[in-house]
């Protein structure tokens, strides 16, 4: 197994180069999502077998020429200096020297790494080739010579063995130069790495931005116009223990304030609110356990995600395969409402569970069931006293997968004051205060029913949109309907590879009908009277792999469903660093 092990690393590194660089760098990565790979990347590579070649040498009398080489060896420096002419040339199935080699391969069984295991006596071979069959056969002859077996190998082998060295002394010199800068390299990983079954990944996000215009629904006075400089961490630990599994730990910090909440806040509502804002149950820049979930797939077609503190219906993936280029974290839309619908945004973080089964090659369906408070023992809280969301999702792609489409249903329940991670009780954190609203001291229960789609015209414009529909019912007072829409333009690699612009226009969650004896806070039976358009632009630059400037802009009409509000508008300029 170690002749073998040898052979195949030698033939790697003969005659795929590059394929060796990029096994090198992905080792660096220290993948966790294949604990085989790790383990692989770990694996120590055979010394140089120069100290082998020394008890063959003297069996014939007489010293092997000095195949040494330092293992400062560059990726360019793979090939010595050609000092002759017949260097260049191709040892082919007539030369003396072929013949020779390949009858030394089948008489001391030294395979020379060939897929099939066998020493091709039909085909020309490269120099370099040739010197990786005649390695092989002095590491078998040497193991033979250290055994005691000596006596098993004949004189004019060695002889021969002695001749071939000798022509092909710069291949060999280069081969063995090879593996040892390959071992170094490998070595460096092994002292580098963070884990052998994790691997950390993170994302460091800043924002310049602040308010251009706008007033604060509630008071009716000019929102402040200060432009401010914040900032978001998420650190990512992704353990593998079967090469199919992952435990996810995820860490955040940040102070991205948000613009707006239900009658608090700069605006005094959440139309127009920014994605990526801070959490207010954790002072500004404090390090906090922001998800925590194991993932395994129990059949090829199912995955299965168990988690104690997340959110169901991002951890299977709802959102992003249909409406891929406006959702993400740190990327792409500057807006929370441009990310999703409504559908998805009722819910916080807390422990559940979410599956995501195939059906064939097209459809996909995904279950998802998070309690928001389910760690908590107190009474309206727990697992299945609380406040919870129940999700059901079916897509439907097609094989080139250019045309998307989703059918969404959620129910939803929040007991009177409760309030998750987010600090609200109830509603999609998004629209019209109405919209986000629940009748003092009660109980709400949402069926909520989304359509979402996309259509990718060509791989650089796509288009993408919505409708959703939200029943509410304050449990022992009355019903509500509320009403989102949206339609977004992408454009893939805009101006640069890898860049992304975005146009996105839509109705952020709107209060439309209401009992008439309810009372959210404008009066029994009142609902939002105007409507009003949340307008967005971003352009999100590609410095370099790791690096991402976006600047946007938001702009919303009649801010809180109401004509008698002045329009706000909102800069942003988001710098994302990714490790």
């Amino acid at each position: 197994m170690f002749l073998l092990s040898l052979l195949e690393i030698l033939t790697i590194v003969v005659f795929h180069p590059a394929k060796i660089k990029a096994e090198i760098s992905k080792s660096a990565e220290i993948s966790t999502t294949n604990t085989t790979s790790s383990e692989a990347s770990s694996t120590s590579i055979p010394q140089n077998n120069n100290s082998l070649i020394n008890p063959l040498v003297s069996q014939i009398g007489s010293s092997v020429p000095d195949v040494t080489s330092s293992n400062d060896i560059s990726d360019d420096a793979t090939m010595s200096q050609v000092n002759s002419v017949s260097q260049l040339t191709d040892v082919q199935p007539s030369d003396w020297a072929f013949v020779a080699l390949q009858s030394l391969v089948e008489r001391y069984g030294a395979i020379a790494g060939y897929p099939n295991l066998t020493f091709q006596g039909n085909r020309a071979m490269t120099r370099y080739e040739f010197a990786a069959g005649l390695n092989a056969v002095l590491n078998r002859l040497n193991e033979l010579i250290a055994a005691g077996t000596s006596d098993l190998v004949r004189k004019e082998d060695l002889e021969t063995l002695q001749k071939l060295q000798s022509q092909f002394t710069t291949e060999l010199a280069s081969l063995r130069g090879r593996v040892d800068a390959l071992e170094t390299r490998t070595a460096t990983i092994q002292a580098q790495q963070f884990s052998t079954t994790t691997k950390l990944t993170g994302e460091v996000e800043t924002v310049i931005g602040g308010i251009l215009a706008g007033n604060n629904v509630v008071t009716k006075r000019p929102a402040p116009r200060n432009i401010t400089f914040q900032d978001r961490v998420r650190l990512l630990l992704n353990t593998s223990f079967t090469g199919t599994d992952e435990l996810r730990t995820t860490l955040t910090a940040g102070n991205i304030a948000s613009l707006g909440g239900t009658r608090s806040g700069l605006f005094g509502t959440t139309d127009g609110r920014t994605s990526d804002n801070a959490s207010p149950a954790f002072p500004n820049n404090q390090l906090y356990l922001a998800g925590l979930r194991y993932r395994f797939q129990p059949t090829k077609t199912t995955q299965v995600n168990i988690f104690t503190q997340s959110d169901g219906v991002f951890e299977i993936g709802l959102t992003g395969p249909i409406n891929p280029y406006f959702e993400g974290s740190a990327a792409n839309a500057i807006s929370r409402y441009a990310r999703r619908n409504m559908v998805y945004d009722y819910g916080d973080t807390g422990p559940g569970i979410a599956v995501l089964q195939k059906l064939g090659k097209q459809f996909e369906l995904g279950l998802a069931y998070t309690a928001i408070n389910g760690n908590n023992p107190a009474p309206n809280n727990g697992l299945f006293s609380g406040r919870y969301v129940a999700l059901g999702q079916l897509s439907y792609f097609t094989p080139n997968k250019n045309f998307r489409l989703a059918l969404t249903y959620a129910n939803t329940y929040s007991p009177p004051n409760t309030t998750g991670l987010t600090g609200t009780n109830f509603g999609p954190v998004i629209g019209s205060n109405l919209a986000n609203s629940t009748v003092p001291g009660t109980g709400t229960v949402g069926n909520l029913y989304g359509v979402q789609a996309l259509y990718r015209f060509s791989p650089k414009f796509a288009v993408n949109g919505w409708v959703g529909y939200s029943a509410h019912r304050y449990l022992g007072r009355g019903d509500a309907d509320v009403w989102d829409w949206a339609l977004g333009l992408a454009f893939p690699d805009l101006f640069k590879e890898g860049s992304l612009g975005g146009l996105f226009v839509g109705m952020e969650p709107k209060l439309t009908s209401l009992s008439a004896n309810v009372d959210l806070g404008a009066g029994a039976g009142r609902v939002d009277k105007d409507t009003s358009l949340h307008i967005e632009g971003f352009y999100q630059y590609k410095l370099s792999d790791n690096i991402a400037i976006t600047p946007g802009v938001i702009w919303i009409t009649a801010p809180n469903s109401d004509d008698s509000n002045p329009d706000s508008v909102v800069a942003w300029l988001r710098t994302t660093f990714r490790f």
